[in-house]
Order: structure tokens, then sequence, then C-alpha cells
């Protein structure tokens, strides 16, 4: 999942026509830096939807859920569950404002056109990596489409920005907390009309279709045995077999659950315009600032995760205890990313480990061309070599370890000749139908 793909420095949005080699000092280098460590963030959340079947919250159905699976579970859900497509919302929202403004001010009758055409072409990018790379879990397309609607708030005010975001990440708290309350009130009258069934009394067909009702929620969270094994099955079959069993998910994902949650990366990434025009993002703000998000954010976030998954574990990762901790989920989840960019923005100001600031900006700067390289290595993993389902939960951190220190190394290496990552050059031929010059070379 990568919604920083889009957030690009200013000479990297120029009128392609003067194709001018990109120099150091022309990006934002705290941008690139964090776009790199929530680019492995995001692959650190995925591996459970790449490697293992129906276990990406629950992970007693597939990949364990004892000694150090379940530690690698609490890791995942106190550190990062939730945070790092906020990261990426945050990222992206800072890249409109960079892309638009450039653009307005160079082009300013084809900004509009090239800025849709752009986010078209993004969203094919997502079609391409869900379907064809058999992603179920890809993100380019909803922020393709997310972004079309962005467009039009682009120059409010910071303090607009910032309310009709929250605003809008209200409205999803709100619906989730709905949706929470209807499912503990289905387990509700499940419950009572099962003491009226072992009673012996007669049922209504309301408490009838209650019971029903919940078992049908349960046998979803928790799949029989027999339709996980299918499903892996179905995952090492190959390619075709995957896309079948994983089509009816990119569906859904792909509408009903883009329309049910399209406030979630909009309002985050009205808030992440904001931080933009306000410097924090740019890192032109007091340090105490970048404390205070650090302080505020972890003391909260940990507090609330670590209460969750306290709460699920010790119900032995009941679907009640999952709906239960739901109603503080988007407190957690907020607050974790927001410590989250603090502490990376406070890593890149202090200039320490400059090796480090290195690799991973320029991880960053590549990031869809990684990001889409995810995908094609774990189809290969997962799919191509039959692994899916394979694999014990810690195990799959492995493969994180093994995906990632390559692309710390190669990154760099590869941007000491050319100007772009190889998906970046594509995109940015398509978007202004014309090529960019490539190699550094060449260009000087």
């Amino acid at each position: 999942m990568v919604a920083s793909i889009a957030v690009d420095s200013a000479s990297d949005i120029a009128a392609p026509a003067k194709a001018a080699p990109i120099s150091s000092a022309d990006r934002i280098g705290a941008l690139d830096f964090v776009r790199g460590w929530a680019l492995f963030g995001i692959l650190l959340m995925n591996l459970a939807g790449f490697g293992l079947s129906h276990s990406y919250d629950n992970p007693v159905n597939n990949g364990g859920a004892t000694g150090a699976n379940l530690w690698a579970w609490i890791v995942i859900q106190v550190g990062f569950e939730g945070t790092q497509r906020g990261l990426f919302s945050v990222l992206f929202g800072a890249g409109i404002v960079l892309l638009t403004r450039k653009l307005e001010a160079s082009i300013p009758a084809e900004a509009s056109d090239i800025y849709a055409r752009r986010n078209l072409w993004l969203i094919a990018f997502g079609l391409f990596n869900a379907w064809i790379l058999i992603w179920q879990g890809d993100i380019l397309f909803v922020y393709g489409v997310t972004a079309l609607f962005a467009y039009g708030f682009r120059k409010l005010a910071p303090r607009w920005l910032i309310g009709v975001g929250l605003a809008s990440m209200l409205l999803i708290g709100a619906l989730n907390l709905k949706d929470a309350n209807e499912a503990l009130g289905a387990y509700s009258e499940a419950t009572a009309a099962q003491k009226i069934e072992k009673s012996g009394g007669k049922l209504s067909e309301e408490q009838s279709a209650a019971i029903s009702g919940w078992k049908e929620r349960q046998e979803e969270f928790t799949p029989p045995r027999k339709v996980i094994d299918e499903d892996i099955a179905a995952h090492r079959s190959g390619w075709y077999g995957t896309q079948q069993a994983i089509a009816p998910v990119i569906t859904y994902l792909e509408s009903t659950y883009l329309y049910r949650n399209f406030g979630d990366a909009f309002g985050m990434m009205l808030i992440g315009m904001a931080l933009f025009k306000l410097g924090v993002l740019t890192l032109a703000r007091p340090i105490r600032l970048y404390v205070a998000m650090v302080l505020l954010g972890y003391g909260i976030g940990l507090s609330v995760n670590i209460s969750e998954v306290r709460w699920i574990v010790s119900h032995d990762f009941s679907l009640i205890s999952y709906m239960e901790s739901a109603i503080t989920y988007d407190v957690g989840r907020i607050a974790m990313m927001t410590g989250h960019l603090g502490t990376l923005l406070l890593l890149y100001r202090s200039g320490l480990f400059p090796w480090l600031r290195r690799a991973f900006s320029a991880v960053g700067q590549m990031a869809l061309t990684n990001y889409l390289t995810h995908s094609l290595v774990c189809a290969i993993i997962f799919t191509g070599f039959g692994l899916f389902g394979a694999l014990e939960r810690h195990q799959l951190y492995y493969v994180w370890a093994a995906i990632v220190i390559p692309q710390l190394i190669l990154s760099p290496i590869w941007l000491r000749y050319y100007r772009f990552g190889p998906v970046e050059w594509l995109w940015r031929s398509l978007t202004y139908w014309k090529r960019p010059v490539f190699r550094k070379a060449a260009a000087a």
C-alpha cells in the first residue's frame, strides 16, 4: 500500500519539455525520508495479506497465534496497524500542494489537465497492481480516485483544510462506531436467543435470524478450516487460481469499501496539505512542536493500542472482543501515526546517521517502483513458489528483511545514474505525453 508515491519535489514536476536533471537540493529531503520509512512500514502490514489466508486481523486462522507468532501480531497491532496508510495519505496531500503550485506557476492553462491525467494513470497502475500483480490490498486505485476530489480543496487556508479534514475523519469514526454498536447489538440479540433455545423455548423468526446472522459474522471472521484450505490451495495453484480467489475481494475494495471509507484517505490528504502549508512537513516549525507530536502521539497511542490488544488476547481473539476494541481504534491509530511522523521528522532534522538518511530517501524517491516491486516479489514467493499459507506469522518478516535490505542498497545506486525510478519515469511520460530525460549522464 503506497499513497506517498505521488509526493514529488518541485523539480520532479517541472515542465518536462525542459527535462532538466534533478539536483539533490531541489528535493524536499524530509518528505523522501518519511516516505521511504513508510513504504517499508506498509510492507510490514501487507505481508499477512500476501502470505497468509484470512489472517490480516485474526491470527488464529493461519500462521499461528502463540509464542513468536503472537508477539509478531502484538508488535504490528500496537505499533503499526492503521498508521501507515495515515502517513501515506498525509504525504499524498503534501504532494498535491507541491504539484499544483508548480504547475499553476509554470503552465497554468494545462495544470488541471496534467493533474487529472496524472491521477487517472495512478488509478491504472492500481488496477494493474490488483488484477495483474494479484495484490488484493492495492491502495493506488483508492488514492488516485480520492486525489481527483481533493484537488478542489488545494487552495484553502490551513485552518479550513484541518477543519474539513478532521470533520471527514470524524464522520468515518462515527460510521465505525455505528458498525461496532450494531455488531454488539447483534451479539446481544443472538446470545439472548441462544439462551431461550437452550432452555427449550420456541424461537421467533427474528430470534432465529439473530442466531444465524451472528453465526455468519463469526464464520466470516473465523472461517471453517475447509474454507481456509481451499483458499490456500487456490493461491498455490498459480496466477489464474489466485486471481479468481481474490477477485471478489478486489471488487469489494474498489467499490463498496472505497465509498464507505472515502473520508479516511480524503481527510488525511487535506490534513497533509495543511501540514505542508504550515511548514510542519518541511521542518520549518520549532523543534518543540515535533517533540510534542512524539510525546502526545505515543502517550495516547500506546495506551489505547496496548489496552485493545490485551482485551483481544484475553478474550481468545473472539469476534466480539474485536468489535469492542473497534470503539477506540481510530483514536489509537491516529495518535500513533502522529508519534511516528514526529519521530521521523526529528530523526531527519537531527542529521544523525547520514548513510541511513540517504538510503531511505532514495527508497522514498523511488516509492512507486519499490511498491510495485513488493507485489511482484511477493507474488513470486507466495504464489509462484507455493509458500502461501506455509509460513508462520513471524517467519513472514524474514521475507520483509529479504525485500527491504536489497532496496535500501539498490535504490541509492540506481539514483546515481538515473533521475527517476523506472516506473516513475513511465508515469511522468504518460502524464505529460513526453519522455523526460532518464539518465543523469545524458541530461548533463
